[in-house]
């Protein structure tokens, strides 16, 4: 059997989600269930019910004392899943046809995790431009070195073994779990036609969500610091972002040097000039959410210094 999980908090696009995933697994061959992992508190009762004879729907109790919902409700939804083979996309992403089988033949076929591509409603790749410092090539056949959970397939063993997502985390839990499994050997076989669309939102949400990814990316370095004699080659996004920022002032001395944002707006130059525009914000957004998650580090290890020296 096949298990996708899904996860959501009063996010009203799980009906569009629900009904394009029930649309896929009634046209595979395969037995599938979906498991909705839901923290909304009933006030998603209404897709609940339009979607109750194919949905197995999971109520999710946040754990006292705790902020973060993400990682504990895909645990959640995997303890409660029954197939031998976990699919996980997110509440607001829209299935293109087939879909789900490019996605999970490359596991019926031997490979222990595969990852699709997630586009805008425009055709165009978001994040996933990320992992292209990050991959592996056999031919025809690409491997990436880290990958999102809203268009993953695995086999249950490879995350029994790498021990589910850190519920300590509350952004880039699913690249800790993507970096975890690559350590300990597994691959990530990419499947760029195994798509999913998902509308991320207004531009201001873009850049809060930017902002916080980039604080992520730098929790997730201080996590795995084996990591970071190799990320020049592998993620010069997380430091050159920084840098440029740190380098403003600068400006004072030479006034051109704002011009280097010249570099990722022609980077992103087939996204038209508005589109370029609102990268080259997010790329500030980013490495402004780094530069604070490396500040408030410094802060918490100053404290423990402190507080030890008592």
């Amino acid at each position: 059997m096949i298990s996708i999980v899904i996860i959501s908090k009063d996010e009203s696009d799980l009906d569009d989600t629900l009904a394009d995933v029930t649309s896929e697994i009634n046209s595979f061959s395969e037995p599938c269930e979906i498991v909705v992992v839901d923290a909304s508190s009933g006030r998603l009762d209404c897709i609940r019910r339009r979607h109750e004879a194919v949905v197995r729907w999971v109520d999710f109790k946040q754990p006292p004392g705790v902020l973060v919902s993400i990682p504990h409700q895909r645990n959640v939804g995997v303890r409660e899943a029954r197939g031998e083979i976990i699919v996980f996309t997110d509440a607001g992403c829209r299935p293109r046809p087939g879909w789900l089988s490019r996605l999970v033949t490359p596991l019926f076929e031997g490979e222990d995790v595969a990852t699709g591509t997630c586009k805008d409603a425009s055709g165009e790749r978001r994040y996933e431009g990320r992992y292209e410092f990050r991959r592996e090539r056999y031919g025809r056949v690409t491997y990436l070195n880290e990958a999102g959970t809203n268009n993953l397939a695995l086999v249950r063993e490879v995350f029994d073994k790498v021990g589910g997502f850190d519920e300590n985390l509350q952004y880039g839990g699913d690249m800790d779990f993507s970096w975890r499994l690559v350590d300990i050997g597994f691959r990530i076989r990419s499947v760029p036609d195994a798509i999913v669309e998902h509308d991320w939102g207004t531009a201001r949400r873009q850049r809060r969500r930017s902002y916080m990814y980039g604080k992520a990316r730098a929790r997730l370095y201080r996590k795995h610091r084996s990591r970071l004699k190799k990320v020049l080659r592998n993620d010069p996004m997380v430091v050159l972002n920084p840098l440029f920022l740190l380098g403003l002032p600068i400006t004072l001395v030479f006034p051109l040097y704002p011009l280097l944002l010249l570099i990722p707006a022609w980077w992103n130059r087939h996204r038209g000039v508005v589109g370029a525009g609102r990268a080259v914000v997010d790329h500030l957004c980013y490495g402004a959410g780094v530069l604070q998650e490396i500040a408030i580090s410094r802060v918490d290890v100053r404290q423990s210094q402190l507080g030890g020296g008592r």
